[in-house]
C-alpha cells in the first residue's frame, strides 16, 4: 500500500486508479474471485463496479456457488452464475445515473471476459488497464481488432498487450 511519506514518489494516475480497483473489489460477494472496476474519464471516476449478485438477490454464500457445484472451469459458461461481472456493474451504474462513459478508460483488477469486452467495445470505452490476466483469448483478439488500447499494469509499470 502506498504511504504518505513525502520522500515517496506520487503514484502515476494508472497506479492510483488500479489501487482503487482493489478496494472496490473488497465489496464483491463472489466466492471464487473478487473483481473491482472503475470507469474513468479526464482523471475523474465516473462509476465503479464489483462482481456479485443483482440488488435484492441472495448472495452465493447463502445459496452456494453453482459454478463450483458443477465444476465449471474459470473463463467458461458465464451464464451459469448468479452474479454480474464488475465491468457490467460499472456500466449499469453509469447508465442508472445518466453518466456518459463514451471515450473513458476501464480500470479493472482482472482482464475482462469476452462478454464484458463486447459490452465495453459497444459502450465506447477507449482504453483498458487491468492488473491480472484472464484466460480468454477471444477477448484479447476482439479488443485488438476494435482498436481499443489495452495495458496490463504490472507493479509500477504498464505493459501494452
Amino acid at each position: 500500500m502506498l504511504g504518505l511519506d513525502n520522500d515517496m514518489a506520487r503514484p502515476t494516475w494508472d497506479q492510483y486508479f488500479i489501487e482503487i480497483t482493489h478496494l472496490v473489489a473488497t465489496r464483491s460477494t463472489c466466492l471464487r474471485r473478487q473483481v473491482g472496476a472503475l470507469l474513468v474519464k479526464d482523471r475523474n471516476i465516473l462509476a465503479t463496479g464489483y462482481n456479485g449478485t443483482p440488488s435484492g438477490i441472495r448472495h452465493c454464500e447463502e445459496t452456494g456457488c453453482l459454478r463450483e457445484q458443477l465444476n465449471v472451469p474459470s473463463g467458461e459458461r458465464h451464464e451459469l452464475c448468479r452474479g454480474l461481472h464488475a465491468e457490467q456493474n460499472a456500466i449499469i451504474q453509469a447508465a442508472r445515473h445518466g453518466v456518459n462513459i463514451d471515450g473513458s478508460t476501464l480500470y479493472c483488477t482482472t482482464m475482462p471476459c469476452i462478454i464484458c469486452t463486447k459490452m465495453l467495445i459497444n459502450a465506447g470505452i477507449k482504453r483498458i488497464v487491468y492488473d491480472e490476466g484472464y484466460a480468454d483469448e477471444l477477448a484479447v483478439e476482439m479488443v485488438t481488432e476494435s482498436g481499443m488500447e489495452i495495458c496490463q499494469f504490472v507493479s509500477n509499470r504498464e505493459k501494452k498487450v
